[in-house]
């Protein structure tokens, strides 16, 4: 190894949202920082994940816009409106180096040192770096945060290897249009590439082994999106397990190359008190299979079991203020398995890198917004209806839909509603939940009312300018007032 004359404050193993905000952060602070990444900057998130596919979103947004130009009293050539996807991912890769470049700038302004290799703890204070040379460098912190996220979740079924069967990382490199995908899990990632590729033209099935597809959003949400992800022309089979996938020796051309074996359970009439269950299996056919099934904590090879960390199987076990079992060891970001969304990490890595350099904080859970890019967007923040249920937590529920709400006529985009979940005696959000144009943005506002406590009736109080999309929010507000009532809607409550 290296004489380990590198020293530091703060070592950070990884670079993404969780990383490179901490080291961000406490370089802001004072304290002299590296970071310890493989790869680029920026991580799963600005590489793999949140900007490149958002990016395909956005180009996906620009094609559906203007073959609806008419609509609006733009005349354009329907003939000549077609998607070039060696463009389309042109523009996906300046997008992530830009991001990316952006990263390395605010590095070199903060004098944070980017270390290239894989980082093993060799001690609670020291990091050996593997970067392909013969001899070891090895640096040398008075605090590490673990920070290297999660990878792709592997399951062992039959024929995932073959080619033509892809998953969230590498479909990013997609050189064609396919004329059919099965998509394998009906999650976010899942959903979001649903809505790239189905308006591309390519056939898109969806096979989930859950009852229900988004098993995080509320129901009478998930509901209301189902009927337009079939409007789309998706295909959704839940319920299934899938078996195996293999190549189809009866194809009859390249967009029925693979086949995916599945189980659904179907219930048959008995003569005792219940149904019997019985397994029947089905097959479906595509040109590509798309693997997206979720991700875990990116944890193998870095050493922590050796230095006695404490883990719940691939996870990092860590506190509110992000400290593992071992002094001067922190955790933050997917690696925790806490909640697994970008910005959460990076808050983490915020609190993490004040609590080392004297600047108490706890992380707070308590309002944590969940966001879905799909068409329309889905965002939501604090429990769903479900879920209160189960508790036992008395609620009220309050909706405005954006069918009556001026600015989203405007914008020709009315799919959706607003909806609040509200206590019956102080009239408090308990959670909100939002299915149409831009939730994604505003599902902030009651991001902060969740966090602060605040009253339905405080929020309807606010003033909010006409015309724009808040205005759902503070209709569905004022609808959650006793006595009161939206102004642009009549509740059935």
């Amino acid at each position: 190894m290296s004489d380990g004359n590198q020293k530091y404050d703060i070592a950070v193993i990884g670079g993404g949202p969780g990383g490179y905000v901490s080291a961000i952060r406490a370089a802001q602070l004072g304290a002299k920082v590296a970071v310890v990444e493989k790869a680029r900057l920026g991580g799963t998130c600005l590489i793999w994940g949140c900007i490149p596919s958002k990016t395909l979103i956005r180009s996906v947004q620009v094609l559906q816009e203007a073959r609806d130009a008419e609509r609006f009293g733009i005349e354009l050539d329907q003939a000549s409106i077609r998607p070039n996807m060696e463009k389309i991912m042109a523009r996906k890769d300046q997008v992530v180096n830009q991001n990316v470049s952006g990263i390395e700038t605010l590095f070199k302004a903060y004098g944070i040192a980017h270390i290239k290799g894989h980082g093993v703890l060799v001690a609670p204070n020291r990091i050996a770096v593997k970067n392909g040379q013969p001899e070891l460098q090895e640096i040398e912190a008075a605090n590490i945060i673990i920070a290297t996220g999660s990878e792709i979740a592997r399951l062992p079924i039959p024929g995932s290897d073959l080619e033509g069967v892809t998953d969230s990382d590498r479909i990013l490199s997609l050189k064609h249009i396919p004329k059919s995908i099965v998509i394998v899990g009906g999650g976010i990632i899942g959903i979001e590439w649903a809505g790239i590729l189905a308006p591309l033209g390519t056939k898109v099935t969806i096979v989930e082994a859950l009852p229900t597809i988004l098993t995080p959003v509320d129901e009478e949400v998930m509901k209301r999106f189902v009927i337009l992800l079939k409007k789309m022309g998706v295909e959704i089979q839940t319920g299934a397990k899938v078996q195996a996938i293999e190549k189809n020796s009866a194809a009859k051309d390249e967009s029925e190359q693979l086949t995916v074996r599945y189980e659904v359970e179907r219930k048959s009439a008995s003569g005792g008190v219940s149904p019997n269950i019985e397994t029947e299996e089905k097959t479906v056919s595509a040109e590509m299979v798309m693997m997206a099934i979720g991700r875990w904590p990116y944890t193998d090879g870095l050493g922590l079991k050796e230095i006695g960390v404490q883990m719940n199987r691939r996870a990092i076990i860590s506190n509110n203020r992000m400290e593992t079992n071992v002094k001067g060891i922190y955790a933050i970001g997917d690696v925790t398995q806490r909640i697994m969304l970008a910005h959460v990490a990076s808050h983490e890595g915020e609190v993490a890198a004040s609590n080392i350099l004297g600047h108490p904080r706890l992380m707070n859970y308590r309002a944590v917004p969940n966001c879905i890019y799909s068409n329309p967007e889905i965002a939501s923040v604090g429990p769903t209806e479900q879920e209160l249920k189960a508790q036992g937590v008395a609620y009220r529920t309050s909706k405005f839909p954006f069918t009556a709400l001026g600015r989203a006529v405007t914008l020709g985009d009315t799919n959706g509603l607003v909806k609040l979940l509200v206590s019956p005696e102080r009239g408090e959000i308990l959670a909100g939940h939002i299915m149409g144009p831009d939730a994604t943005d505003l599902i902030a506002e009651l991001v902060l009312a969740v966090r602060e406590r605040v009253t339905a009736e405080d929020l309807s109080e606010t003033i909010h300018a006409h015309p724009t999309l808040t205005e759902a929010v503070q209709e569905a507000a004022l609808a959650a007032v006793p006595g009161a009532s939206a102004i642009h809607f009549k509740s059935t409550r």
